[in-house]
């Protein structure tokens, strides 16, 4: 499980739902929600 930083509850949190993603400019990212308060969480660079 790809992990992600959370600004609310400031620590590193596993992705829940990751999904993988593709930025506009083309690098590949995964984005998800937080388990504990399900802010969006998202890792730039990362494979799922």
């Amino acid at each position: 499980m790809p992990e992600a930083y959370c600004v609310k509850c400031k620590a590193k949190r596993e992705i829940k739902d990751p999904a993988q993603v593709t930025m506009k400019n083309g690098r590949p990212a995964v984005s998800g929600q937080c388990p504990v308060c399900s802010t969006k969480l998202f890792k730039i660079g990362a494979s799922s």
